[in-house]
């Protein structure tokens, strides 16, 4: 896997993806930012729910569960001092779908977790990670 990072400027900055997405980050206006695109660690822990939703969504259309919606909502916590890595994260996934059988959801949450989704692993080296979920019928 490649990416590109460019200067824009001040302390904005372009990525872009090897399929050809771009991305654009900047730091805070206390660090010289002038707030046009969101914070690199923000993107990580985005990239790591995004990774997660989508292993729950396949795993759970996989064994034919019908999801219309997946939401994951993060909760992370930063150490204090340099390297300011998570320390904590909570997801909270919210599955909508007809007829969803908690316990199938409860699973592609666990495997999510524990096999495949390699963001969550990686940040699991620094970071105590704990998940819940709901189920909505619709």
């Amino acid at each position: 896997m490649k990416a590109r990072v460019k200067l824009i400027e001040g302390v904005s900055f372009a990525g872009q993806s090897e399929s050809g997405h771009t991305v654009v980050m900047d730091g805070s206006p206390d660090s010289g930012g002038r707030n046009l695109g969101v914070r690199p660690m923000e993107l990580l822990l985005l990239g790591m729910g995004g990774c997660s939703a989508f292993d729950v969504v396949h795993i759970l259309r996989k064994s034919r569960q019908q999801v219309s919606d997946c939401v994951a909502d993060l909760d992370a916590t930063r150490a204090d001092t340099d390297p300011k890595v998570f320390t904590k994260i909570h997801v909270h996934f919210t599955v909508t779908g007809k007829s969803l059988d908690p316990k199938r959801v409860e699973q592609a949450v666990k495997l999510s977790a524990e096999k495949y989704c390699s963001a969550s692993i990686m940040l699991g080296k620094t970071a105590e990670i704990t998940h819940d979920f709901e189920v909505v019928e619709g």
